[in-house]
């Protein structure tokens, strides 16, 4: 298809429609309001759910609800109205129900500014909610990654059963550059044998996150982290260049990351050995790859739109090979 220009925000909602999103549910907050906007037309136009819900606590539990029914959902945020939907996206992830969310992030603590942030690393990646788990989470640095990222976010959502959140910084949501939308995949996926969509003529599907006995809670957790370690080994994605016979590694993610790659390559044309890696997952952090790399460099430095979280991430993954 042709490349069209595009703003991150629109992209990223007409990929979620191409994915095959049939409810959304959210509440407008700069600044990913503008997908919500578009949302707001594009899907009763195709005949799917819209509902901009009175908060981001009752959206998350929207989302909760359809997704119990196998229904494809989506709702989107900005960093204040993800922590309001923190409880229900630890009840989502402990009833293994898939689900994508939307993230545009925005400075804080608190309210913050509605400038572009990377101040929801740890928010995405170590908690979203309460409780031993992890969402995947994709952080692209660019409209047509964010485009491609959503269109993967459905899918890994439902191979999994599991939360995936798109991690895109409020420069990737507000940015307008050419991009190529994908073809309309097949709608609506057929819905899965686990989903309770009612129960005439077969025994009941049960959903739910709660264990009142303690065995069948640590089976749960236990069947969990073992889903999480085949997430890590087989879904960590990410980018690099000049990496062949760099002596420094920068390490960026997301707007942070993309800026870093103007900085590597005018550091190339000075005869700098430079190279730039650059996570596209977040969680499952590219671990293995970075570990790689931290044999044949002298030093990494991390650039990062905060005070620096993902640092941590990657001092474990160079785990004292080189200085960070």
């Amino acid at each position: 298809m042709a490349r069209e220009l595009l703003k991150g925000n629109v992209a990223i909602a007409e990929a979620a429609v191409r994915a095959g999103c049939e409810a959304y549910f959210g509440y407008p907050i700069t600044p990913q309001t503008e997908l919500l906007e578009y949302m707001s037309s594009r899907m009763p136009e195709l005949g799917r759910v819209f509902l901009q819900a009175e908060s981001e606590v009752a959206a998350i539990n929207m989302v909760y609800g359809a997704a119990c029914a196998g229904v494809q959902v989506m709702s989107s945020s900005s960093s204040p109205g993800v922590s309001l939907m923190q409880e229900g996206l630890s009840y989502i992830a402990g009833s293994e129900v898939p689900c994508v969310i939307v993230d545009v992030m925005r400075g804080g603590p608190g309210l913050g500014n509605i400038l572009p942030s990377q101040s929801d690393y740890f928010q995405v990646t170590k908690s979203a909610g309460h409780g031993d788990y992890h969402p995947i989470v994709l952080a692209p640095a660019s409209v047509q990654e964010a485009i491609d990222f959503t269109m993967l976010a459905f899918e890994l959502s439902r191979k999994y059963r599991h939360i995936v959140v798109l991690a895109a910084d409020g420069q990737i949501g507000q940015m307008m550059e050419p991009a190529e939308l994908p073809e309309m995949l097949p709608y609506p996926q057929p819905r899965p044998e686990w989903a309770t969509r009612g129960a005439k003529g077969r025994d009941k599907n049960v959903v739910t996150s709660l264990y009142m006995n303690a065995d069948a809670e640590e089976a749960f957790n236990i069947h969990l982290q073992k889903k999480l370690e085949l997430i890590r080994a087989v879904e960590q994605r990410s980018d690099e260049f000049g990496t062949e016979d760099a002596e420094l590694l920068v390490v960026g993610y997301g707007t942070a990351g993309r800026i870093a790659m103007s900085a590597v390559q005018m550091a190339r044309e000075k005869g700098l050995k430079v190279g730039l890696f650059r996570p596209q997952t977040i969680y499952p952090f590219p671990e293995k790859r970075l570990a790689e790399l931290a044999e044949q460099v002298e030093m990494c430095l991390v650039v990062e739109m905060n005070a620096g979280q993902m640092v941590e991430d990657v001092r474990l993954a160079v785990n004292g090979v080189v200085p960070v």
